[in-house]
C-alpha cells in the first residue's frame, strides 16, 4: 500500500454501475452463462499480462455449491480491474491475480457476491481490498488512513474479532464452571472434616 492508486470514489461508482453482464450466473460446469476464466484472462491481458492455463484452471470450477459466490465474485471484480487507470499496468499483474483467486475467495466466504455492487460499504471494502493487493492505497489517503479505514470495513475481521470474543467468552464460562466445582469440592471436604 505505498504507491497511491485510484480516487477510492472513482471505483465504488464503478462498481455501482457494474453492467448486469458481469451479474449474471458464472459457468460452472455446464450451468451458467458467463465463463470465468475468459473473463478473467481478458482482464490480465488489459494489465500486460497473459495468465498460464493452470492459473486460469483456478477459475474453471465444478462445484456449484462451493464456488458460485466467488466466481460472482471475481466477475464483479474482474469489471473493478477493467478501469482505464489499471490498463497497461503490468506491475500490477501479479497482485491483481492473489486478488482474484485468493482475497476474493476469503471475502465471499463472507459477503453475497451482489452486496459487492448494491451495498455501499461492502463496495468500498472490495475497491479497498483491491488496491491493498495491488500495493496501492487511494489517493488522497496516507497509508495508515487506507489501513484503519480497511480495517473498519473487512467482513473477514469483523468475522475474526467476533470468533475471538465467543473463544475468549467460552474460555471464561469454563473457568467459571471449574471454580465452581472446586468451590463445591472445598466445601464438600471441609464438612467432611467437621
Amino acid at each position: 500500500m505505498n504507491t497511491e492508486g485510484p480516487a477510492l470514489e472513482s471505483l465504488t461508482r464503478r462498481l455501482a454501475e457494474c453492467p448486469v453482464d458481469f451479474l449474471a450466473e458464472p459457468r460452472i460446469g455446464k450451468n451458467g452463462v458467463v465463463p470465468v476464466a475468459a473473463v478473467v484472462s481478458d482482464v490480465m491481458l488489459k494489465l500486460g499480462s497473459a495468465l498460464t492455463p493452470q492459473q486460469l484452471a483456478v477459475f474453471q470450477q465444478t462445484d456449484a455449491k462451493k464456488y458460485r459466490n466467488w466466481l460472482s465474485a471475481v466477475c464483479i471484480a474482474s469489471w473493478l480491474l477493467s478501469d482505464a487507470w489499471f490498463q497497461g499496468k503490468r506491475e500490477l499483474a501479479n497482485g491483481a491475480y492473489q486478488f482474484l483467486s485468493q482475497t476474493l475467495s476469503e471475502m465471499a466466504a463472507y459477503t453475497n457476491a451482489p452486496k459487492f455492487v448494491t451495498d455501499p460499504d461492502r463496495r468500498e471494502e472490495l475497491a479497498r481490498m483491491c488496491l491493498k493487493d495491488l500495493g496501492l492505497h487511494p489517493a488522497n489517503e496516507t497509508e495508515a488512513q487506507a489501513q484503519d479505514r480497511l480495517s473498519t470495513l473487512s467482513a473477514a475481521e469483523r468475522h475474526r474479532v467476533i470468533r475471538a470474543a465467543q473463544q475468549a467468552e467460552e474460555r471464561a464460562r469454563a473457568i467459571r464452571e471449574a471454580m465452581v466445582r472446586q468451590a463445591a469440592a472445598d466445601a464438600a471436604a471441609k464438612a467432611a472434616r467437621e
